[in-house]
């Protein structure tokens, strides 16, 4: 099977996604989902289909499609159909306003103000409604009927009907007036015109349209903002000279040299140099991170002080800027749960509300109501149901939602995660990298009785500071002062290391290995390693001179958010577990220091997606959140998968959720931020459905102005645009 992306054009409403998403998926074996709000469509396919073969599909059903074009740099952010809508819109506000005007004042309907009125609207119901007029024909040739079938025929029916009473009725006698009513009163039909209806319609529809595709578009720009964060140029050394180049041009391998206050050009490793760089665009961290040699640093981060040279590890998609707007896309093409009820909902509507019209029509004739009064609650019934704000529900909060996210660093992989953050109710939470930083840290230094601390990190730390080990690392990093040069280094693998510094022998490392040069801890060092191994720290020895000096005690350290953020998920309703390979007493150490009151320790690694299954098999819906290639199968097989940003590609790969900082808040975060969405939607289709059920009967007796309904069905799409928006201010 093989993946294709399909841009589609023409859509007007989710009732169009629905048909080219049932076109499409006819094809053997092929599985398709078209999203209305990215205007895209995801095709899984047998690998050998030509995708001329899908585009024919979706042109048959009377829309466009291309493989998706490669955008410029410098090609302007322009939206035709943006524009189009804009200038329809403008226009069509202009004409139609004197003609509502005038219906609605009676004062301003001078002598032949009805045709007048004629001049202005025409223009706006063929030209203005004119996409409505095209989808409609388009549905109509393939025996469909959607949204814009309902606008086409209102606009349309209420045009041909004033066009009858003008030419053929008494409507276009000098001295007409229209005298503008909430009721409905027996008339002779052929005296009225109902032109402030087409175009008034036509203007709302237009507005909601215009507003819709904007809102589209803004919601978008968290995606676009990414894709723009990156450097234009950078400087790349070739033979020892700097030469600019466009960044596009840089390959894997290249050495590149940043400025301070440059962006630096792509994903890479420090080659020389030392410098803050201010990631906060990327993570929301304020305060800029220190590397140096060897570090790590990402695309699109600031350099902040001093001059670097980088060598580039990550280019072009495989960045992680890159990767962070392709999770973004991928967020705002899926469909959730509730948007394909509302895409199901949409397809039998439409038939079901031209039957009511009709009906509608029948029973005010067969009352003996004037043609007009009958016609006029069947064009309000199709207004009023035109249902554009079930086709906006779902898409724009998804889409504001996400790109939120993506604004706070927490990448919403895909809309159905919104459903699973709501079930939710337990959090599994791998202790190392997740509650943990992740990193040797020295914790205390102890020294025997009679010995400077400070000398004795200060000659340990000469010592380990020629090896690699992380925990010789960890002590090296916290040595104060200038180190004194080591003579006669050697490295025991497994047991420690020694060498001369200062005219003395220094040994350090296991105890074990200590004894093996005649070394022993006294009672109180003895007690004090066992205390800190019993809570899971590492204990490294040190002595010279004949003696054991002392011991420096090393730890992987609780970042100092993770009590909060437990905390803040709690207050959320779940139920937190810490998770780890550590000892029990090591674990339930750690545990304490955040609040977590259930500890399962000593696990192997394969042994996490055993766990993670045991719960869900005592019916608890089970959220993971980890940093490791350990943790791709767990987060894979809980519910909800969450990894930490400063984790492994492959537990990022795994997670429905990946967080850009190595913060557990963002955690909490990321599931408040969710569960708002998913209420945001729920709240968007209550309003949908709850209007047109609600307007559709009232309309049908008789008792809304066709006028009034367009107007009031426009506002409602505006609502729900509104509603979405406000996912925006989120914090």
């Amino acid at each position: 099977m093989t993946s294709v992306e399909l841009e589609i054009g023409g859509m007007t409403c989710a009732s169009c996604a629905t048909r080219i998403e049932r076109k499409l998926n006819k094809l053997d074996g092929v599985a398709a989902t078209v999203n209305y709000a990215t205007e895209k469509a995801k095709v899984t396919a047998p690998a050998g289909l030509d995708a001329d073969l899908l585009i024919a599909e979706v042109e048959k059903a009377g829309y466009s499609a291309q493989l998706p074009t490669p955008k410029k740099k410098d090609e302007p952010a322009q939206d035709p159909e943006l524009t189009s809508l804009r200038q329809r819109l403008i226009v069509s506000i202009v004409l139609t306003v004197p003609v509502i005007l005038m219906a609605m004042i009676p004062a301003l309907q001078f002598t032949y103000w009805q045709w007048a009125s004629l001049t202005l609207a025409a223009p706006v119901i063929v030209w203005g409604a004119w996409p409505f007029h095209r989808a409609a024909w388009t549905n109509l040739r393939h025996g469909a009927a959607t949204m814009d079938t309902l606008i086409s025929m209102g606009t349309l029916a209420a045009f041909g009907w004033s066009l009858y009473a003008l030419f053929f009725g008494t409507a276009g006698m000098p001295g007409m007036t229209h005298a503008f009513e909430f009721t409905l009163s027996r008339s002779d039909g052929a005296a009225n015109i109902y032109l402030e209806v087409a175009a008034g319609v036509t203007m709302f529809i237009l507005a909601g349209r215009y507003f819709e595709k904007r809102a589209k578009r803004q919601a978008g720009a968290a995606l676009r903002a990414l894709l723009e964060l990156g450097a234009k140029e950078v400087a790349v050394l070739r033979d020892g000279v700097e030469t600019k180049i466009p960044v596009e041009q840089l390959r894997v391998g290249d050495e590149f040299v940043v400025r301070p206050g440059e962006k630096i050009a792509t994903d890479g490793v420090v080659v020389s140099g030392h410098s803050a760089v201010d990631a906060s665009m990327l993570t929301g961290e304020s305060v800029p991170v220190e590397v140096g040699e060897g570090d790590a640093v990402t695309g699109a981060t600031v350099n902040a002080s001093g001059r670097l040279v980088v060598r580039a590890t990550r280019i072009g998609s495989d960045t992680q800027l890159a990767q962070m707007a392709k999770l973004v896309e991928e967020a705002q093409t899926g469909k959730a749960e509730v948007q394909r009820l509302a895409d199901r909902i949409s397809g039998v509507f439409v038939p079901i509300v031209l039957v009511i019209a009709v009906a509608a029509l029948v029973g005010w004739l067969v009352a003996g109501f004037p043609v007009s009064a009958a016609f006029t609650a069947a064009v309000a019934v199709l207004v009023i149901a035109c249902p554009c704000a079930l086709g906006l529900a779902t898409p724009t909060a998804l889409l504001v939602g996400t790109g939120r996210g993506a604004q706070m660093g927490i990448l919403i992989k895909g809309p159905e995660v919104l459903e699973s953050t709501r079930k939710v109710d337990t959090v599994v939470l791998d202790k190392t990298g997740t509650v943990t930083a992740g990193k040797m840290t020295l914790t205390d230094v102890i020294p025997e009785d009679g010995v400077d601390a400070d000398e004795l990190l200060r000659l340990a730390g000469a010592v380990e500071h020629a090896s690699e080990h992380p925990i010789a690392q960890a002590i090296a990093s916290r040595v104060p002062a200038t180190m004194p040069p080591v003579e006669g280094f050697a490295n025991v693998e497994g047991k420690g290391v020694q060498g001369i510094a200062e005219g003395r022998s220094i040994v350090v490392g296991r105890e074990s290995f200590l004894a093996d040069w005649g070394l022993t801890l006294s009672p109180r060092l003895a007690d004090a390693k066992t205390r800190a191994e019993a809570e899971g720290k590492t204990v490294v020895a040190a002595g010279w001179d004949g003696a054991a000096r002392g011991i420096l005690v090393v730890a992987d350290t609780v970042k100092p958010t993770s009590a909060d953020a437990v905390r803040g998920l709690r207050a959320l309703g779940l139920t937190p577990i810490l998770l780890t390979g550590d000892n029990e007493a090591a674990a339930r150490h750690i545990a304490g220091e955040v609040g977590i009151d259930e500890v399962i320790a000593e696990v192997l690694p394969q042994g996490k997606v055993d766990v993670v299954k045991r719960l869900q098999a005592e019916g608890k819906v089970v959220a993971m959140v980890g940093d490791g290639v350990n943790d791709a199968p767990a987060l894979a097989q809980a519910d909800l998968g969450l990894a930490m940003g400063t984790g492994t590609d492959v537990a990022i790969e795994a997670s429905d959720i990946a967080l850009v900082r190595g913060d557990l808040r963002s955690a909490v975060d990321a599931i408040r931020l969710s569960r708002r969405t998913l209420g945001t939607i729920k709240s968007n289709l209550f309003w949908a459905f709850a209007y047109n059920v609600a307007a559709i009967p009232i309309a049908a007796l008789g008792m809304l102005n066709p006028m009034l309904a367009g107007a009031a069905m426009a506002l409602s799409s505006v609502f729900v645009v509104g509603n979405s928006l406000r996912l925006r201010a989120f914090r």
